[in-house]
């Protein structure tokens, strides 16, 4: 990990293509959803942000198996790590700068005192609208009740985006993640939202 990771962090370390737009995944998880569509978009850059050692290292083990020399291992060029808090990453981002968000499965912060830690926040919303282009989307999902009742509860009182969907059938274009199956296997219905930077 610590020889493979400088060639991925973010902003160490930029892309290796010009991309035509650029998306950032909060709280990536293990990186199945942002390396997958970091090779189903190969014009794009995609940021992907978590915190934790585990989450990271578990794309690091995909990308660099068994004994493969780290200095040899082909990164993607257009998917890079940024391994602190999202909320820092986007408040140093230019306005209109982002093409896509994801939020796949956040911690749901069941507990009421903690729900200012949520991404999904009314102090939130116009930290990301400002770096999302106009028509840009926000994807999230969740698997948490008292999280879905809260993102639709946030955005019903917002301005900045329009909601253009809501499921529980994953769209076939959102790459499936390891929660969401363990969430499915444990009987919880996931969500899936898109909103619309207007």
């Amino acid at each position: 990990m610590a020889a493979l990771l400088p060639r991925l962090r973010w902003p160490d370390v930029g892309f290796a293509i010009k991309p035509n737009a650029v998306w950032i995944e909060v709280g990536a998880g293990s990186f199945e959803h942002a390396e997958a569509m970091a090779r189903a978009n190969p014009t794009i850059g995609l940021i992907a942000c978590e915190v934790f050692e585990n989450g990271i290292a578990s794309l690091l083990s995909r990308l660099a198996p068994g004994d493969a020399d780290p200095a040899s291992v082909d990164v993607p060029a257009n998917l890079r790590v940024y391994p602190d808090d999202a909320r820092a990453l986007l408040r140093s981002l230019p306005d209109r700068a982002l093409g896509q968000l994801f939020l796949m499965f956040p911690d749901p912060w069941p507990k009421a005192r903690h729900a200012k830690r949520r991404f999904v926040h009314p102090e939130m919303i116009h930290d990301v609208a400002r770096v999302m282009q106009s028509g840009a989307a926000w994807r999230i999902a969740s698997d948490d009740p008292t999280y879905q009742h809260w993102v639709s509860a946030v955005f019903a009182t917002q301005h900045d985006f329009i909601m253009t969907q809501q499921t529980t059938k994953r769209p076939d274009d959102w790459p499936a993640t390891r929660y969401e199956a363990k969430a499915i296997r444990a009987g919880r219905q996931p969500y899936y939202w898109s909103f619309q930077r207007v």
